[in-house]
């Protein structure tokens, strides 16, 4: 049989039209089609019926040709766009990038991947350019990898590019959170799986969720003795919260990457 199967395949490449398949009859076809079928000899080395369509690989009866005649195509998508501005000013919101598929898969090609990715995040100003930071009460926070691409002009128009302040680092001990932190597997709210009770975590406050005015941000519990409760609550998922109590102001922060945050 192998040697009958080699002489076929040998025949096929002298003469092409003597074996019918997939490339002959023109068809390839997504999916499960029952009329997306040619005559001639399958990859199970039965002569007869065989099919071009792509679930043609799960069940078996594929056309001799079919890897040749229906090469799998993947997925291609563009880049992303620039980030959106928040959803909503003055209160704990999302903003979105996407991106636009460029090629579909074909013929069993890999999937496409999310076009679609949301982050949390929260304005300290209104439309008319009113500051409303004072109405944020616990310490809203994220991953410090935001600070990155925050600009003080871009979030809070109180603060002026001459404004030179390096401003400060609060470490906390956390003392509780919610189950829903460590459930978190987007790409971008992943950093809330690190967060665990009795860590020491560094969260830093910059502009603009510093104060103009004050030089502080929102819930950083500067006037805590360190024996109370205080109150966080990531950005992103709001179900995401927990308790923590603070540990010392510092400069500069120097936790773990995994463990460090900012004042949002």
């Amino acid at each position: 049989m192998r040697t009958l199967w080699m002489a076929l395949c040998a025949l096929t490449r002298l003469w092409p039209g003597v074996l019918a398949g997939c490339a002959e009859a023109g068809r390839c076809c997504p999916g499960r089609d029952p009329a997306c079928f040619a005559r001639g000899w399958r990859l199970d080395r039965v002569y007869g019926t065989c099919f071009c369509d792509q679930a043609c690989r799960l069940t078996g009866d594929c056309c001799f040709d079919y890897s040749r005649a229906c090469p799998a195509r993947p997925c291609f998508v563009g880049e992303w766009s620039p980030w959106s501005g928040c959803a909503d000013q003055c209160k704990p919101t999302t903003r979105v990038r996407r991106r636009s598929v460029r090629q579909e898969p074909q013929n069993g090609g890999a999937p496409c991947p999310p076009l679609e990715e949301r982050a949390g995040c929260l304005e300290y100003s209104t439309r008319q350019g009113q500051d409303c930071a004072h109405a944020f009460v616990p310490a809203f926070i994220t991953t410090s990898a935001f600070n990155k691409e925050r600009t003080r002009q871009a979030v809070s128009p109180q603060w002026s590019t001459h404004t030179e302040d390096a401003g400060y680092c609060m470490e906390f001990k956390t003392e509780s959170l919610t189950p829903h932190c460590a459930l978190e597997n987007r790409p971008l709210t992943r950093w809330m799986q690190y967060l665990r009770e009795g860590y020491t975590v560094c969260v830093d406050c910059q502009p603009p969720a510093m104060n103009s005015v004050s030089l502080r941000c929102s819930g950083d519990g500067l006037d805590s003795d360190g024996n109370q409760t205080l109150h966080w609550q990531a950005i992103g998922n709001p179900r995401c919260q927990g308790t923590w109590k603070k540990v010392r102001r510092v400069d500069h922060c120097s936790c773990p990457a995994v463990h460090s945050f900012i004042f949002i």
